[in-house]
């Protein structure tokens, strides 16, 4: 944990947040700034800071992470589809250091993804 990151205190319930998920690896949130009508966020129970810190033995959370995100793409009914996002330092416009994995859906996404 580190000691002044919000996503460790949410995890560790030092903050109160809107938790649509958790387990013993990951937990589970509504953003407060949602950019399309369901916008969750996964955040790791470990302080990991970005995808640049991502180490082998953290492969199986990488994949737990996947799983829950495709549950609670299904638990909101986002059958028409639905995005992941990570963002991955500064020009990434990552605003929080503790890797997280943006899940988006609920209406057409603007633009490609090239």
């Amino acid at each position: 944990m580190s000691e002044d990151c919000i996503f460790c205190k949410i995890a560790n319930k030092q903050v109160l947040s809107d938790i649509v998920h958790e387990d013993e690896h990951v937990v589970a949130i509504k953003d407060i700034n949602p950019q399309t009508p369901v916008h969750l966020l996964i955040v790791p129970k470990i302080h990991i800071p970005s995808m640049d810190e991502l180490r082998p033995e953290h492969s199986a959370l990488l994949g737990h992470i996947h799983l829950v995100a495709k549950s609670l793409a299904e638990k909101e009914g986002l059958e028409d589809g639905w995005r992941l996002v990570i963002n991955c330092g500064p020009n990434a416009k990552q605003t929080v250091f503790h890797l997280h994995v943006h899940v988006m859906g609920g209406r057409p996404m603007m633009g490609q993804m090239a």
